[in-house]
């Protein structure tokens, strides 16, 4: 098998930016989340993910923009999970997609050229390769350890993120980044980056941790 090449040596620029890529937890309380979006893009997160699978569809679109303001204000990428509709209201920079949440032409379609589009892969890397093809911006893998959001996700070995660092390794820049997910903290991150990982997304091991700024940093510094 190729050597996958160190994260120093990745090739730039990506079309998704590298490094700490913030999920947000299900909190009802915006205010809340507000400020640990900033606690964690002061310790150095790119990206942020607005997930949110409460009911009421008012208060997803509330935190949505609010937490749109405040990306724009920090230079945070900004994706909405599933829902493209919310993603194109707000003005999200783009939308992540599952397996359930529709194809990429229709988003791309509905958000325009320019949107990011990125899609969860899980285990599966021949979803991998026909959605890169589509033209996905990033392909997610996971979980990678153990998760308590989704504990019964498929999971993805390291092995796993390498085939798909080889996958994306030779396309044209701005080329789709590789992005893990999956019960990721600041004490295991390092192996996951240095398997191929551009990007890590987090949820609990960031917006959970006493300290959010300090685990952003920690977890950014993995991705270095």
């Amino acid at each position: 098998m190729t050597q996958t090449p160190l994260p120093s040596d990745r090739p730039t620029p990506l079309r998704f930016p590298g490094g700490l890529y913030g999920v947000t937890p299900g909190w009802e309380d915006t205010d809340r989340l507000v400020a640990a979006v900033r606690a964690a893009a002061a310790g150095g997160m790119r990206s942020l993910q607005y997930r949110s699978k409460h009911p009421d569809r008012a208060l997803r679109m509330a935190q949505a923009q609010a937490l749109r303001a405040v990306c724009s204000a920090l230079d945070v990428v900004y994706l909405v999970n599933d829902e493209w509709a919310i993603a194109l209201a707000v003005g999200a920079d783009g939308v992540h997609l599952g397996r359930d949440d529709g194809d990429i032409e229709a988003a791309r379609t509905a958000l325009g050229p320019d949107a990011i589009v990125g899609v969860s892969c899980y285990d599966d890397l021949d979803r991998a390769r026909a959605l890169l093809v589509a033209g996905a911006d990033y392909i997610a893998f996971g979980a990678v350890y153990p998760s308590t959001v989704k504990p019964g996700a498929p999971r993805a070995t390291l092995d796993i993120l390498r085939q798909a660092r080889d996958l994306v390794a030779h396309l044209p820049a701005l080329r789709p980044a590789v992005v893990a997910i999956g019960g990721i903290t600041p004490d295991n991150a390092a192996p996951v980056a240095a398997a191929g990982a551009d990007a890590l997304a987090v949820i609990t091991g960031l917006f959970d941790a006493p300290d959010i700024t300090a685990a952003a940093r920690r977890l950014a510094a993995a991705c270095a």
